[in-house]
């Protein structure tokens, strides 16, 4: 079997999918009775690439040399432990007055393996929440994955699976991350959450957009196969998508919209076009702000008997800004070239609040 799914040990769900999917068919009934009478709650969705957040390890499988103490990254254990408080400590960072418990959902990008995720959940900084999370081992030729940490107290899962992304032509044998897709209970209601990291441009822009357009066509199909079972489904399409929300892999593939006032059943709603349109990013090249994360919903969390959207952000917090000169507010990355300069990553995380 290619993929080895990791749902966090700590779930104690135990033995075969069919027993994670009755007990997590139970834990909806649960869940629905204890927030029948309920006030209105705020549920935090997170997105998040960590930059290359690899252990100390060689996996002879990847493309993972540069980050071993040996490497040309110099990537030992006491830069993998401070990158892993880093994070942490970013994650923190995304609690407020109405969710003080921090995000229900965290998608991450550039992750390793299991082993990192373990790491991570460990953390002073973010252990008392009890993180628990779902990844795929993924074909990407450098070893880095997609995952999704969420809090058990707020989200259950269901069911996962890695969708796998295959291009055409010249490019079919290339490689790269799965789209991770994970079926659960957020707060009493269904969900269908899909955390991707598309294709990156180092080929340029032209040369590397199909591939884009690829990985958008897998999720147009899951989400066009989860609405012709339910029209009004809750689905969050996040991830870094190495696109803008105004390039066709998002406009044209994958239909997302920038305004959640049309009236149009099945449309899928991108809050972070108009942050976008506003100067907004989450990443920097060219001294050009780039919104390649997003966090994208279908029309179904739109709905006044259901989930309502509330506000859409980028989590610029001081904490995740650089300060020298030159590149003053830009996202404080872990490296400068190969050399290690105690940040967190080359992106902004970006969050979605949702009410019901």
């Amino acid at each position: 079997m290619r993929y080895s799914l990791i749902v966090a040990a700590a779930l104690m769900l135990g033995g075969c999918g069919a027993e994670v999917e009755q007990s997590a068919a139970q834990q909806v009934v649960q869940t629905k009775q204890e927030n029948s009478n309920s006030q209105s709650r705020t549920a935090t969705i997170a997105f998040y690439n960590v930059e290359n957040l690899f252990d100390t390890k060689d996996d002879p499988k990847t493309n993972d040399e540069s980050f071993t103490p040996t490497g040309s990254y110099r990537y030992t254990d006491k830069v993998y432990k401070q990158k892993l408080n880093n994070i942490a400590n970013a994650i923190a960072t995304m609690e407020g007055k109405d969710q003080p418990d921090g995000p229900a959902i965290i998608g991450l990008a550039e992750i390793e393996n299991n082993t990192v995720l373990k790491d991570l959940t460990k953390q002073n900084a973010i252990k008392g929440r009890g993180y628990k999370y779902v990844w795929y081992n993924s074909p990407d030729n450098r070893g880095i994955d997609v995952a999704m940490l969420y809090d058990p107290k707020q989200f259950k899962v269901i069911s996962s699976k890695a969708l796998p992304i295959r291009f055409s032509g010249k490019d079919k044998y290339d490689k790269t991350r799965d789209v991770l897709y994970v079926h659960g209970v957020l707060m009493g209601d269904t969900v269908h959450v899909l955390v991707n990291h598309w294709p990156s441009r180092a080929e340029g822009q032209r040369r590397s957009e199909p591939k884009r357009v690829a990985a958008a066509q897998v999720n147009k199909d899951k989400v066009d196969e989860l609405l012709r079972e339910n029209i009004n489904a809750n689905i969050i399409i996040m991830g870094d998508l190495n696109d803008n929300p105004d390039d066709i892999s998002v406009t044209q593939t994958l239909r997302a919209y920038d305004n959640a006032s049309i009236e149009k059943k099945g449309f899928l709603y991108d809050p972070f076009a108009q942050l976008y349109k506003s100067g907004k990013g989450t990443s920097v090249y060219h001294r050009q702000w780039d919104m390649f994360d997003q966090i994208i919903i279908s029309d179904g969390m739109l709905q006044d008997d259901g989930w309502k959207f509330k506000k859409a952000k980028v989590h610029d917090v001081k904490l995740l800004k650089d300060t020298y000169r030159g590149v003053e507010g830009y996202p404080y990355r872990s490296f400068k070239g190969t050399h290690w300069i105690k940040g967190y990553s080359d992106h902004f995380p970006v969050l979605l609040y949702l009410s019901r």
